[in-house]
């Protein structure tokens, strides 16, 4: 049989935190990237912003038109920077280009003035010489002459800076983030391994045991999560041993009832073949057959016993189906119809109430066959024997036989225990383990025809397992 491994329960964990720490990782990787984009933003906003001041500064008036004196030194400066470009244009009053770069991107309609700056300056994005930039709108207060007004300062910038800058705090930021999550990966492997020595301690405990050794394993010093798993390996292996020990229990007792009649089988034989008179021969052989009859109907009742706890367990895996009681209890009826007209005894069958059940068919006619023959062998000629179905699902069956003491009840479904000294001892302990498989409550009384009622009520519903 070909095993399959769910695979290492550690790796399983470790696996799926790196899957975890990974999608954070993105996460924080775009977190990080529009972070730094604006911080970049905000640097050379400002930058920008400075650059427009240190325009407005030089701004004079000419003989009545607006000049501006920029240095040649600044021009290089504006001209080109250390990863990208910068051009400036200064506007007069009516919007007329007085120095700088012609033709540098407007403000867009709408565009706010700036909150974060105490200016009457607009922050924007364009597109010049097919190249994004940002630029900055800068109102300043001039006067030409006898006239005043606002002059418009415009400097723009590529963005290769900014990308730049952002390109390096994203990494200097995934670096962090690496290097932080390899270490939390690495902590909780350890951790992981720490965590996982209880379970390595139950396991060596469990793989020095010998194949007889269902002791319980100790749950001393086990954490609140694995203690609950032990108390489960416990309580299996205690079913185990409990069922070890009921096989052990009834293997013996079935040898010591077997000796018996074997025994006596044997001697009669041995008697027969000392004997040289033919009715002594023939009375052995009537006492043999009469032996082997018993010996026989004994092994057949061991082998519904061992029958009966494949069936249970057959139930108890979920292997019941829906039953319908009524025809059951009819096919089996039927069946012993004959053996009880040759007893001299009346099979009556009285369904009031029927109902259905979940359960195994098999166990059901040898139940309903024990409880028959039970009642068989202990009515008189003449007596009546009556099944009944009667609601909430409930089987009956009653006799006018002597019943049993009630001192005696609860032993009869003992295995090999005989009332009186009569039969195998089995007939009522196989009923009994059919109930329990069936979970069903079996109860003796006296019935209203003066012999034993026999009342066995099945669970409604469905079973749970």
């Amino acid at each position: 049989m070909s095993r399959r491994s769910a695979g290492s329960l550690r790796r399983r964990l470790m696996v799926r935190l790196a899957l975890m720490l990974s999608l954070l990782l993105v996460l924080a990787a775009i977190s990080a990237y529009w972070n730094a984009r604006e911080a970049a933003d905000t640097a050379y906003d400002r930058s920008l912003l400075s650059s427009a001041r240190s325009i407005a500064e030089r701004l004079f008036d000419a003989e009545g038109r607006l000049s501006v004196e920029v240095p040649y030194i600044a021009l290089d400066n504006f001209a080109y920077d250390i990863t990208g470009r910068l051009y400036y244009q200064v506007l007069d009053r009516q919007g007329v280009s007085v120095s700088g770069y012609e033709d540098l991107p407007a403000p867009p309609q709408g565009a706010p003035m700036t909150r974060d700056y105490p200016a009457l300056a607009r922050f924007y994005d364009g597109r010049y010489r097919d190249t994004e930039v940002r630029v900055i709108s800068l109102l300043q207060p001039v006067s030409v002459g006898d006239e005043h007004g606002m002059a418009e300062i415009r400097v723009a910038e590529t963005l290769n800076a900014r990308e730049g800058m952002a390109r390096h705090l994203l990494q200097r930021s995934l670096i962090n983030l690496s290097v932080l999550s390899i270490s939390a990966l690495l902590l909780v492997w350890l951790t992981v391994n720490a965590a996982l020595g209880p379970l390595r301690r139950v396991k060596e405990e469990v793989a020095r045991r010998r194949s007889d050794d269902l002791s319980p394993i100790s749950t001393e010093g086990l954490q609140r999560e694995i203690s609950p798993l032990v108390d489960a390996i416990n309580h299996f292996t205690s079913q185990l041993k409990e069922n070890f020990e009921r096989q052990r229990d009834f293997i013996a007792e079935a040898s010591h009832e077997l000796r018996t009649p074997l025994s006596a089988l044997k001697a009669r034989i041995e008697f027969g073949l000392r004997s040289t008179r033919p009715e002594q021969w023939r009375q052995a052989l009537q006492d043999a057959e009469l032996s082997a009859d018993r010996t026989i109907a004994l092994a057949n009742r061991l082998l519904s016993m061992a029958r009966i706890e494949r069936g249970a367990r057959a139930v108890a895996d979920g292997s019941a189906e829906r039953i319908a009681m009524q025809p059951l209890v009819q096919e089996v009826a039927m069946a012993m119809v004959p053996l009880a007209y040759g007893r001299g005894v009346e099979l009556a069958l009285d369904v009031s109430q029927p109902f259905t059940v979940w359960g195994e068919p098999t166990l059901l006619q040898e139940l309903l066959g024990n409880l028959i023959d039970n009642a068989l062998a202990h009515t008189p000629a003449g007596g009546q024997i009556v099944l009944r179905l009667t609601s909430p699902a409930r089987l009956e069956v009653e006799d006018t036989g002597p019943g049993i003491p009630e001192t005696e009840r609860a032993r009869v479904f003992e295995r090999f225990y005989r009332q009186g000294g009569e039969g195998s001892g089995l007939g009522l302990s196989i009923v009994g383990e059919i109930c329990r498989a069936h979970r069903a409550e079996i109860s003796l009384e006296q019935g209203e025809l003066g012999g034993l009622l026999v009342s066995v009520r099945f669970p409604e519903g469905e079973p749970t397992t």
